[in-house]
Parts: structure tokens; sequence; C-alpha cells
């Protein structure tokens, strides 16, 4: 039943957007009455459509009454916050890798804005990847399909998994014996040790086995009994029409073979044959299944069975090895999904490819400037190697003797909001600064409104173009024509955006 404010990583289900609000701001010690009177920093998608934010702004000035709203992307903020703790010259250039739990973009930075146009998205990031582990897992371990939770592998991801440098190369590691011992993960899933019913001794258990197979004895005994007895009792039958015959009634011995439903009798000879050995087996069987003796064993079905009066030995049963994950190549596996989207079906591009597809888009002296601050972000590149993968990567798809510089962010999963920090105390909440959204904005400019600063979406707003009213003349009018549809408005946009017509 759980539900979730987000369609991939745009808000679309604002109910439960109020009620992370409400739990947001309680948990804040926000104890104003009826509303919030604080500036609000808001991270958003990149390509935000002007609805969601719309409706966003709404929620925030109609329902907390909030004084200020600034909204901003949460790669950029960190971006921004890097580069203040390197003391680099503003405005900043480079190129952004983000990867969160639903999607992965590259974000190009110019001169210190967001290149909108050259935005790619990829559809691949943590949630996708954690999924393709729990199949992998549950696939591999049938017996613990519920206890392999989505939960338990986001988890077992974030701490256990690792980028390969060389896909390939590190799965032929893994053919080694040896190596395998040394790198597998021995993951303990919880168990309960505890026997239903108490403790039970060893003789009553040897008491209730007893039981069992005595029970079980009578059981077939019985069946085994109406078996002969319904063999025999059809064999009579048999051996009566064959006397027929012998007697010379072979009208009477005819009738008796159609309602047999035999042709010959050959055939009558044939079935006598056949339920003779099994009468003379069943009667067998019956004298060989009887108890040996009363504290001893029991014949089970076709075969008598020995038991032995000393104590036997049982192979002792690890209830705890039983619940354990033996994690291998799926540490590598999971993570490669933003690499190679393939892996989990996925039709489309993977990061690397879709950096070189919006590197291409740019000049060679612009695509030197860019590459040259290559910049990881967000909680899907915490693992282990991921640096040296996309400088891996790089190095296949840049020019010989070309430079480039990959930096990973600090803290990839908090960057975020210490550079919305950074940003909301350099630019104190006042109206007419840049980035703040007023109230006064939202009532003049509508909901979809956006301040640009150097971490924002680009605001493209549309244009409503009305049609010019119509002038009427003095002059006496014309005879009447046949009257025309009205006119229709037409709604305009920039050349780099699509027009919507109606």
């Amino acid at each position: 039943m759980l539900k979730s404010q987000f369609d991939r990583n745009v808000v679309v289900n604002f109910e439960i957007q109020e009620l992370i609000f409400d739990y947001v701001f309680s948990h804040l010690g926000i104890a104003s009455e009826g509303s919030v009177d604080h500036p609000l920093v808001l991270t958003e998608a990149p390509g935000n459509p002007l609805h969601c934010r719309q409706m966003m702004s709404e929620l925030l000035f109609e329902c907390y009454r909030v004084p200020f709203v600034s909204y901003g992307i949460d790669s950029l903020y960190s971006f921004n916050h890097h580069n203040l703790q390197r003391n680099a010259v503003a405005p900043h250039t480079g190129i952004v890798l983000s990867s969160g739990y639903n999607c992965s973009h590259v974000l190009p930075v110019i001169n210190g804005r967001l290149d909108a146009v050259n935005c790619k998205r990829v559809n691949i990031a943590g949630s996708q990847a954690a999924a393709y582990l729990q199949r992998l897992l549950q696939l591999k371990y049938p017996g613990h399909v519920a206890a392999i939770t989505l939960s338990r592998m986001e988890e077992l991801l974030h701490e256990h998994s690792y980028t390969a440098v060389d896909y390939q190369q590190e799965l032929e590691k893994w053919r080694s014996p040896e190596f395998y011992e040394r790198e597998v993960h021995r993951i303990q899933l919880p168990f309960s040790g505890k026997v239903p019913g108490g403790v039970v001794s060893v003789e009553e258990r040897q008491e209730r086995k007893a039981q069992q197979l005595r029970r079980l004895q009578e059981i077939n005994a019985r069946r085994r009994e109406e078996k002969l007895h319904q063999d025999q009792e059809r064999l009579d039958r048999l051996l009566a029409v064959q006397e027929l015959l012998e007697d010379g009634l072979l009208e009477q011995f005819h009738k008796s073979l159609v309602e047999l439903n035999m042709d010959s009798a050959q055939e009558l000879q044939s079935y006598i044959h056949k339920l003779q050995l099994c009468v003379e087996q069943g009667r067998q069987r019956l004298q060989v299944s009887r108890p040996i003796d009363e504290g001893d064993g029991v014949g089970l079905m076709d075969s008598p069975v020995s038991v032995s009066c000393g104590v036997a030995l049982q192979p002792v049963f690890n209830l705890a090895e039983y619940h354990q994950l033996f994690v291998g190549t799926e540490r590598l596996r999971c993570p490669e999904v933003v690499f190679q989207p393939s892996l989990t079906g996925e039709d489309q591009m993977g990061l690397m490819e879709t950096l070189q597809y919006v590197l291409d888009r740019y000049s060679a002296e612009q695509q030197e400037t860019l590459v040259s601050n290559v910049f990881l972000t967000g909680g899907n590149m915490l693992y282990p190697g991921m640096k040296q993968r996309v400088e891996r990567e790089l190095l296949a798809i840049r020019p010989f003797q070309s430079h480039f510089k990959v930096s990973m962010a600090a803290r990839p999963s908090l960057d975020a909001w210490y550079g919305a920090r950074d940003w909301a105390l350099q630019h104190p909440a006042a109206p007419g600064t840049e980035g703040w959204v007023s109230r006064q904005d939202y009532e003049e400019k509508g909901g979809e409104y956006l301040s640009e600063h150097c971490a924002s979406n680009l605001f493209v707003p549309l244009k409503i173009v009305k049609p010019a009213p119509s002038v009427r003349s003095s002059e006496p009018s014309a005879p009447a024509a046949p009257q025309q549809p009205a006119s229709v408005a037409t709604v305009t946009a920039p050349s780099d955006v699509p027009m919507v017509t109606s």
C-alpha cells in the first residue's frame, strides 16, 4: 500500500506531497499558527513541467502561505558547492553526471548557467539496480523469495556492491574458485531457531516416528487386501467364462465375451494369466509387509525395511547457513546497469553513451572546456570504482592525447543540501532578489513562474496571443454573408520550444 508523490523524478501526486511537507515542517519544529513563515528552497527535476511547478507553488503559497520560494536543481547545487569548496573562479563551466534514485542526467553548464537545450535524461538509476538485484537473488534462492525484499536489496546494494573498471575482465576473475571464495559476501537473513511446541526429547521423537510407521503399515495393508480381493473376484469371473467354453456352451460364451468387451478366447486367456500373476504377487506382498516385531520396524510400501536397534546418527542441519545469501557477481552486475541498461531489458543508451551524444552537439573547443570539469554526484554514484570507470570510459570516448578531469562530490547524497544552503546564505530572500519568487510574483505572474539563478531550470513562458477585436464601420452594412467560425487562440513559444495550437 506504499504510495509515492513521484512519477519517476517529477512530483505529480500533491496530496501525498502535502503529507510529506506536514511531516517535514513538524519535525523541523516550525510551530507558527496557520502558516510557514520562512523562505523555502526547493529542488525540482531538470526540465520540470510548468504544470508541476504551478501545482507546487499553489500548494506552498495557498496552503502553507510561505513568503518566498526558490526552485533549483539538486545536482547543480552540488556542482556549485564543489566549485566553492575548491575556490574555483566563477562563472563555472563543466558537465554534471548525476544519478539518483529514479533517473540519471547529463547536465552541461556553460558560464555558470545550465544549457537546458542539451540536457539529457537516462531512465536508469538506483531503483532499477535494486530491482535487478532483487530479481537475480530471488531466482538464485527461490526458498527465500519473501525475505529478499526491495528495501533489504537497496541496503545490500549500497553496502556490498562496486563498479568494475573493466566489466568483462572483472567477470573473468570471478570464474576462479579462489577469487570467488575470497570476494563473495555472505549475507545472513533473519530466522528463528525455536522449535514450535517446545523441546521434544529423543525418545519422544522415536516413539512418534514408530507410531507413524505403524499407521502407514496398517493403511498399506488394507489397500493391498482390498486390491487383492478385487483382483480375485475378477479372476473368478473370467475363469467361469472360460469354463463355458470348455463345456461347449458357445452361445453363452460369446455373450459373456461381449459383456467383458473382449474379442476372442486368446484375449480372455491373456487377461486370466495377468490376473493370476497379480493375485500371486499381492499375496506375497501381504506376507512380507507384516511387522517384524512390535518395537522394531515395519515394512513400507512394496519392500521390507530393516530397522537397526542402535542409535542412528543423523546429519546436523545448520539453520543459520540455510538462511545465508552468497552475493558474488551480483556485486558488480547491478551497478553496471547504469552503463549497460540492456542488462535489465531497457532499450536505451547508457550514461556514457549519452554523455558522448551530448558532447557531440558542441564544437571541439567547447568540448575541451566541458570535459575539463566532469563532476559526479548523486546517491547512485557512491559505488567504489565509479570515478575510475568514468575516467576509463572518457579515455575511450575522447580523441587521442586530449585532456579531461573527473571529480567526485565529497558527499554525493548530501552535497545538494549543502549547495542549496550556500546559495540561500549568499542570496537572502527579499522582493526582487534573483532566484526568489515572492507571493506577489505568484499572484501576478502565475504559479509556473520561475526566477532564474545559477542552479535553476530555464524558464520558458508560454505566451497566449489573443485575436484583435474587429472594428465596426459606421457605413451601412452590406448584405449579411454566411457566418464564419470564430478565430481560435494560438499558443506560441520561442523557436526552440514546440508550438502548440488548438
